[in-house]
């Protein structure tokens, strides 16, 4: 069991990385995608699964939500431990959320045991892993608001001091933002909307 993490931001990955090793015949190809949700993630394991369909097993972990993390290492056949947990090492040690690794092995004759399997899978995951491109992404809270556009000076400036994302606009007779908010900096928006009095929270 993971806990959820203390901050706003985590480490995911931007695009797909790929890495390979061999060893005694054995081809370990291995892909570290981002995937936002357990959905998402086993989507992303059956696209490979298609792609590598001749392959003997296709190995994988993933670590998704970090606010309610859900990981799960599979080891697809290979003996008990000898892949998906290697694999699932290599996510946490590279420290990315919201993404999958798999690798797919393509069997060479030699059984490698289970140190060799543990070795491989490891070496072809952080491949992977190093080969992906990854940023920075933040935790973030969406509040929507409306206010008279006498304030809109007032509401800009907030946005670019606490940096804001503007989701959506809804121009009527006043102003409508749906904003999104770091977790960290929701308390000091909240007071500093408030303080305008004219502000309506959502």
């Amino acid at each position: 069991m993971q806990e959820p993490i203390k901050s706003d931001f985590f480490t995911t990955i931007s695009a797909t990385g790929r890495g390979e090793f061999k060893d005694k015949g054995s081809k370990f190809i291995a892909y570290a995608l981002h995937a936002a949700s357990v959905d998402e993630a086993m989507e992303k394991l059956g696209e490979l699964k298609k792609d590598f369909h001749d392959a003997r097993h296709h190995c994988f972990a993933y670590r998704v939500e970090p606010e309610n993390p859900q990981l799960r290492a599979n080891d697809d056949g290979e003996p008990n431990n000898s892949a998906g947990m290697p694999i699932l090492n290599q996510l946490q040690s590279a420290g990315v959320w919201n993404g999958i690794v798999v690798v797919i092995r393509y069997f060479g004759g030699t059984k490698l045991g289970v140190s060799g399997l543990i070795q491989a899978y490891k070496t072809a995951a952080s491949l992977a892993l190093d080969d992906a491109e990854k940023r920075k992404e933040y935790i973030t809270r969406l509040i929507r608001i409306r206010f008279p556009y006498k304030l809109t000076n007032e509401i800009m400036r907030l946005i670019k001091d606490e940096e804001l994302g503007i989701e959506n606009e809804d121009m009527k007779a006043d102003a409508g933002y749906t904003l999104s908010v770091r977790k960290s900096r929701m308390k000091t928006v909240l007071h500093r909307l408030d303080i305008l009095h004219e502000v309506v929270i959502l």
